[in-house]
């Protein structure tokens, strides 16, 4: 089969003793394609180097909501790792530049679940981000936790071409008004073991659906850390839900990969 894992992060330690494994077992998973994505300066560049290496990843640069609001927040977020203080301008002017190498923006968006009090300055941060991506015309590739209804009434506004939501939680109405706007849903592996992206898959056009891993996180195996072959049980579960086979499946999301991204 062929496989694609469009959102992934790569460069976390939790890879950093057996990247070269994780990628050889990709390969032989079947993944032709795993994009890399970054959330801020240090990782974005990681992501770059990371690419430079290994012929099946791709750099997806982006700036996480809450990296996004390092000098807003400080030490008070409550957010599980350290962040580290940039300019958001100068970090969109950087990626802007290197627009011919990267195949998509993101992760970004709004997140609420650690930065609601600061929900004015995420949409203007996001706001600057959809501005920059209408210029380099990339697709972009969107986080929303607790944030869905503002993340989409923001994107509706924009110009856009290719939209993917990425791990997306929210509403049934939400997911039936994205789908409807013709935008993107990727599934993670633990579709295997959440409800809320079975119902997603049911309910999103085959031709809307694309997998990811957001390795090391939401792994189909609890206690396990994710990886890039573990697609292969997104597209197991996406099968059954819909009733095709895995072949059928496979290669409906690597042509919706292709419309996307190539």
């Amino acid at each position: 089969m062929l496989l694609v894992d469009i959102h992934a992060h790569l460069y976390s330690v939790k890879f950093k003793e057996d990247l070269d494994e994780v990628i050889e077992r990709a390969k032989k998973a079947g993944l032709k394609h795993i994009l890399a994505s970054g959330v801020n300066p240090s990782t974005n560049r990681q992501t770059l180097e990371i690419a430079e290496k290994y012929d099946v990843v791709h750099p997806s640069l982006g700036l996480y909501p809450i990296d996004a609001l390092a000098r807003e927040i400080g030490e008070s977020s409550g957010f599980p790792r350290d962040i580290e203080k940039f300019d958001v301008d100068e970090e969109l002017t950087w990626i802007a530049k290197n627009k011919d190498k990267t195949v998509a923006v993101g992760e970004v968006g709004l997140d609420y679940n650690y930065g609601k009090d600061f929900e004015k300055q995420q949409k203007i941060n996001f706001q600057k981000v959809i501005s920059m991506v209408e210029k380099i015309k990339k697709p972009i590739i969107v986080h929303t936790r607790k944030a869905e209804l503002d993340c989409i009434e923001m994107l509706e506004s924009c110009k856009i071409k290719n939209i993917i939501l990425h791990c997306f939680c929210g509403r049934k109405h939400l997911v039936k008004r994205a789908a409807d706007n013709g935008w993107n849903f990727s599934i993670p592996p633990i579709i295997v073991r959440l409800q809320q992206f079975q119902i997603m898959a049911e309910m999103v056009n085959i031709n809307q659906l694309l997998t990811e891993t957001d390795a090391p996180y939401l792994s189909p195996y609890p206690g396990k850390r994710n990886e890039s072959a573990y697609v292969a049980e997104t597209i197991k579960k996406i099968a059954e839900i819909k009733g095709f086979t895995e072949e059928e499946t496979a290669n409906n999301v690597f042509m919706n990969y292709q419309r996307v991204f190539e």
